[in-house]
């Protein structure tokens, strides 16, 4: 399948479209992680963004690209739970019909949102059913246009708007960690490092269980697996996708896994020190500037938060 991939250009006009829709959230920083690595490093915070994550940048940037034909006939997307809330809200905002196919072990906190902002929700079994069929079927049979969570070109532009803000607050830096499921994030991530920030080693940090990524990125093609069993309910893809993968083959430094156990202490640390409710997806990147602080010292380190949502009592117990 020929496709174009999206470049820089693309992070800059969503940008444009998003001024005004998203917000530009803060970076935060920490003395006593900069005590601990040896480093300077910048949280850049999506979970203070719309919906609580990032992926409203992507959502909303590709809504409102919709001609008014596909704005009457609506949108439908899959999701765990942060793509599905970007989505809902985008459509509202927008004034766009909007169906959500979400896991029925999806956060109750995200699920409740999603239908708060307006959509219509529809679940499915994330071990024994396949979500992007159910997809392409809903649009099929009504006529609405497919935003899947990663794999879409006005997506990744999306998502590569929150590096290109991060990056014009704090300048150029020499290691960024970015999460990676099923690539949305990194891929754009990938477009606004190499654009403006061209020296700087680039990261993705995915969970051990699932480590999809950095399989295909070792192997040089994209490898499928089974849903892993993992707490980062926003990284249980089972496979990179074909705009997503040769931008992070092309443009990424390295792939590494952190553990579900890694991730809690990650939590923790966001909670008890920066007073922050950061989601286990979230944790991804400051669980690796932990694992591999002997390598980050006297640099300065980029760590993006990828969103805040998570069910309170879940949260609590995982700070117990």
């Amino acid at each position: 399948m020929q496709i174009t991939l999206p470049t820089y250009r693309d992070v800059i006009e969503a940008s444009e479209r998003l001024e005004g829709a998203a917000n530009i959230t803060p970076v935060l920083t920490s003395r006593t992680i900069n005590a601990e690595v040896g480093a300077e490093v910048f949280f850049k915070c999506e979970n203070y963004q719309r919906t609580g994550s990032f992926k409203f940048r992507g959502a909303y940037n590709s809504l409102a690209k919709f001609t008014a034909e596909q704005r009457e006939s609506g949108v439908v997307a899959f999701s765990s739970g942060n793509h599905a809330q970007g989505i809902a809200l985008a459509a509202s905002i927008l004034k766009i019909p909007a169906t959500i196919v979400m896991p029925t072990d999806a956060p109750a906190a995200k699920v409740a949102a999603t239908k708060g902002y307006g959509a219509e929700v529809i679940f499915y079994d994330r071990y024994t059913e396949d979500r992007e069929a159910i997809g392409r079927s809903l649009a099929a049979k009504h006529g609405m246009t497919l935003i899947p969570s990663y794999d879409h070109p006005d997506v990744l532009a999306g998502q590569g708007t929150a590096a290109k803000e991060l990056f014009e607050s704090v300048g150029e830096l020499d290691v960024l960690f970015a999460g990676l499921g099923g690539g949305g994030m990194l891929s754009g991530t990938t477009l606004s490092t190499r654009a403006l920030s061209p020296n700087c080693t680039l990261i993705g940090v995915e969970p051990e269980a699932g480590n999809d990524g950095q399989r295909s990125f070792n192997s040089g093609e994209i490898v499928h697996i089974d849903t892993p069993d993992t707490i980062a309910d926003g990284a249980q893809t089972q496979h990179l996708g074909n705009y997503t993968f040769p931008i992070i083959l092309n443009g990424v430094n390295r792939i590494e896994t952190v553990t579900d156990a890694e991730l809690v202490e990650a939590m923790k640390f966001f909670a008890q020190r920066m007073k922050m409710v950061v989601e286990p997806t979230g944790c991804l990147g400051l669980a690796a500037v932990r694992k591999f602080k002997d390598e980050l010292k006297g640099k300065r380190v980029g760590v993006i938060i990828t969103g805040g949502n998570i069910d309170i009592d879940k949260f609590g117990r995982f700070l117990q």
